[in-house]
């Protein structure tokens, strides 16, 4: 083993367990990590890639799980992975782990510094007398704002991106020589998420410690990453230099998930797949700026079908008995038209109030000021009744499909019961034939209708939220930040269908996301917020290619590009 080589993994093979026994997931895996380098690991959900490296750590499910075969060197000495006990003494200590989903992570119930302090009384590295002084220090070499304070903050008092910050420092309380980050910036706002890969960039400078990133994303690993490994279906397909695996991918699944990006210098109809790549039939249709025009001088020759005029959303902040609400504006006099078609792009950091804007136009959250007009009524102050009539018009599609589909219902009744409510067919029968079709309009089979939720990738769980969503044949669709979650390569496929469906049944849609790249492809127009105000609104090409706000150029800017 060569002194410069920290983690050296050969022959890994791992089977969970299945309905008919023990099946391998991970084959023949095989890799170095070499001192003081970061190696980033890429793949679709379900290419082994996190599988891989948690068993290193001792950190995969016990009982459903098993090392077949493998051997794993750190630091010239043998892990027995198939005993996660004897791994104790390296986890933590040698070997931390930053978890993509950290408020799953984090201990609800003790504040941050606890669960720090936790983690450096537990190695025995501190006293109780000083353990607080090194969580601060911790704190603010994660450049986590008014550390003191945080000490004393529950997880769900602070943002995504502080919480992941916390998460980084207890990684690293104990000064690891390898640290594993498993998709650690997936579903940060595109700020945040550079903002994440900035602290990792210089923390490893700092420490020299080796960094294994695992991202789905190819282009957001080559800003951080050495060399890099592309997995797929649980195999290493492709291996080298971040440069050359980047800029001339031998293997055809490297080249899939490239391309599965959008483009950012071209407007392209459909994105490429993962299948369009691999079997060979990769077409890029380039929608030309002249047919762009005419499209929408079509569009803007109508009247509008919704108008926002002035529209406003104040909560209140109840700061204790005996002391007045505090009033927060979360929408501020934000008015803008949108038209029969057309797809509007509502993008901006967490917070910004896209999404509460989205929720007031629905009804969902009354605005607090302001006037909607929809098809030149104002449904600003209806009725709750009229309000459930208007329901089928105007539609959503949340950001997790999981948490929206209820968990003991059979997906195709979960797609039936908006149509039953809304009395869109007589009987149960035509229900359940439109429910099938469907299934089917959205890319999935019929014989999907009697599953359940959680027998569904993430993808096709998203794919079931459009079709109930569309099966009351709605005018106007807001799409909640419904592909952030996703992996690049499902994301290109579920907003293919998006458009697809807009093409055949005549859409509109409120595009809200926190990536302007994603946002840009999709849209005719785009609105750009900040602190619940309008930053910047126009054409979603000019306003990429020529921003007027340092905000949107900010925005900009943090779209990993590649090399």
């Amino acid at each position: 083993m060569s002194k410069n080589i920290l983690l050296e993994v050969k022959d890994l093979q791992i089977s969970f367990l299945r309905d008919s026994g023990f099946e391998a997931v991970i084959h023949d895996v095989g890799f170095s990590l070499f001192k003081n380098e970061v190696l980033g690991i890429v793949g679709e959900s379900g290419s082994g890639k996190s599988v891989s490296c948690l068993s290193l750590a001792g950190l995969l499910p016990k009982g459903v799980s098993r090392i077949d075969c493998g051997n794993v060197l750190f630091e010239d000495q043998q892990l027995d992975l198939n005993q996660p006990d004897s791994l104790k003494p390296i986890r933590g200590s040698d070997i931390g782990v930053v978890f993509q989903e950290p408020m799953s992570s984090l201990n609800p119930s003790l504040t941050c510094g606890k669960q720090l302090a936790e983690v450096l009384l537990n190695h025995k590295l501190y006293t109780r007398k000083d353990v607080k002084t090194r969580v601060i220090q911790l704190f603010e070499q994660v450049r986590l704002p008014e550390p003191r304070t945080l000490y004393s903050k529950y997880p769900h008092e602070i943002s995504g991106g502080q919480k992941q910050r916390v998460m980084i420092a207890m990684a690293i309380a104990c000064n690891p020589k390898i640290l594993i980050a498993d998709e650690p910036t997936t579903a940060l706002d595109v700020t945040v998420q550079k903002e994440i890969i900035d602290l990792l960039i210089d923390l490893q400078k700092q420490t020299e410690m080796s960094i294994i990133f695992i991202s789905h994303d190819l282009a957001l690993v080559s800003e951080i990453a050495d060399r890099v490994m592309v997995m797929y279906k649980g195999r290493i397909v492709e291996k080298g230099a971040v440069h050359d695996i980047f800029l001339n991918p031998k293997h055809e699944y490297t080249t899939a998930l490239l391309a599965s990006r959008p483009n950012l210098d071209l407007r392209i109809k459909r994105l490429p797949t993962i299948a369009d790549v691999m079997s060979g039939d990769l077409r890029l249709e380039i929608v030309s700026e002249k047919e762009r025009k005419q499209r929408l001088r079509a569009l803007y020759s109508k009247a509008p079908l919704l108008e926002i005029i002035d529209l406003e959303k104040t909560y209140f902040s109840n700061l204790g008995l005996f002391r007045s609400k505090k009033p927060f504006k979360a929408v501020d006099s934000v008015s803008f038209k949108l038209y029969e078609g057309e797809t509007l792009g509502l993008v901006g950091e967490s917070g910004c109030g896209k999404s509460t804007l989205g929720n007031a136009i629905l009804q969902l959250d009354k605005a607090t000021a302001g006037k909607i007009f929809y098809k030149g009524r104002d449904i600003t102050d209806l009725p709750s009744r009229q309000i459930r009539k208007m329901r089928r018009s105007l539609q959503i599609i949340f950001q997790d499909p999981y948490s929206s589909l209820n968990p003991r219902m059979m997906v195709g009744r979960s797609i039936m019961e908006p149509m039953k409510v809304h009395g869109i067919h007589k009987t149960d029968k035509a229900c359940r034939e439109a429910a099938m079709q469907l299934l089917e309009q959205v890319g999935l089979i019929p014989e999907h209708f009697s599953r359940f939720p959680h027998e569904f990738s993430g993808g096709q769980r998203q794919r079931i939220g459009i079709a109930r969503t569309i099966a009351v044949q709605p005018e106007l669709i807001v799409c909640d930040e419904s592909v952030s979650a996703l992996d690049i390569s499902v994301q290109a496929q579920v907003l293919n269908l998006l458009n697809e469906l807009k093409e055949t049944f005549g859409f509109t849609y409120i595009f809200i996301s926190h990536d302007l790249s994603v946002v840009k492809h999709m849209s005719d127009q785009l609105l750009v917020m900040n602190q619940g105000k309008i930053e910047e609104i126009g054409d979603a090409d000019s306003i990429y290619g020529d921003p007027k706000s340092s905000y949107t150029q900010k925005l900009i800017d943090a779209i990993p590009k590649g090399l």
